[in-house]
């Protein structure tokens, strides 16, 4: 896994969401030139006035070839919301597509899933998200993926981040909180290579970002899964069309000589 890179420009996918707007502030304020991806220019010029803004579609590998191209890192806090199908088109085929759209410079990246990612035994959901976190790991670029709880289901006292791993964790977190854990992230040493839930308890914001990173153990190298992930997802048992996107960016991970 790459040491920690110097991060100026970062493009933000998911820009014009309820969390992706965070980051782009959370950007700025960390002194980061946000560049957003958008579908549509001119609603994202009213809904961030003053933001860099490239024009792509997750859904088109063409379209994104030139939305990555210079960008230090990615904040990917994407999300369909609908059925299997959607979410399999672009929660897991938007991560597929940016990294399939990556020339040249390996950029680092934050990815946002969901806290019930591994959770099979949840009623309704779907495994897209943690496929997409396993084409993210097998890419050997360096990340860190951030699993957070419900939106909005936290206090305004709550501000203490607790972060676990093994997908058992459950509870609430604000918006701004999870968006400044992502650009966070690519700011701190201590957060690569190291996939967690988040969630926020009763307390005050953390002070020392690398000591709250650095308690997380890092995801084992050459797996495609997180660190205390349930093996209840076999690679092996997946269906062809995904076990060949996870060698297909294996095979890429090889010409460019990345390593986990």
């Amino acid at each position: 896994m790459s040491q920690k890179q110097n991060i100026t420009d970062v493009l933000m996918v998911g820009a014009t969401g309820s969390i992706g707007r965070f980051a782009v502030e959370a950007a700025q304020r960390h002194g980061l030139r946000p560049r957003a991806l958008v579908r549509d220019l001119r609603r994202g010029e009213e809904l961030l006035p003053g933001v860099e803004l490239v024009r792509g579609d997750l859904e088109d590998l063409a379209s994104l070839r030139s939305a990555v191209g210079g960008a230090d890192a990615i904040v990917l806090t994407h999300g369909s919301g609908g059925d299997p199908e959607t979410r399999r088109r672009v929660d897991y085929g938007g991560v597929r597509n940016i990294l399939q759209a990556l020339d040249g410079p390996q950029p680092r990246l934050a990815l946002m899933t969901s806290i019930y990612a591994t959770r099979s035994d949840i009623p309704g959901n779907s495994p897209w998200k943690r496929r997409s976190e396993r084409l993210l790991r097998a890419s050997g670029l360096p990340y860190t993926i951030v699993r957070p709880g419900w939106f909005d289901q936290a206090g305004p006292t709550q501000r203490r981040l607790v972060l676990e791993q093994g997908g058992t964790a459950d509870g609430g977190i604000a918006r701004d909180q999870i968006a400044e854990t992502l650009v966070r992230s690519l700011l701190t040493n201590t957060a690569l290579g190291k996939t967690f839930e988040l969630i926020a308890t009763e307390g005050e914001e953390p002070s020392d970002w690398a000591e709250l990173f650095g308690t997380l153990e890092a995801d084992e190298s050459g797996s495609v899964d997180g660190v205390s992930d349930p093996a209840d997802l076999p690679v092996a048992a997946e269906p062809q069309a995904v076990r060949a996107d996870l060698d297909a960016v294996l095979s890429v991970r090889s010409l460019h000589g990345t390593s986990g």
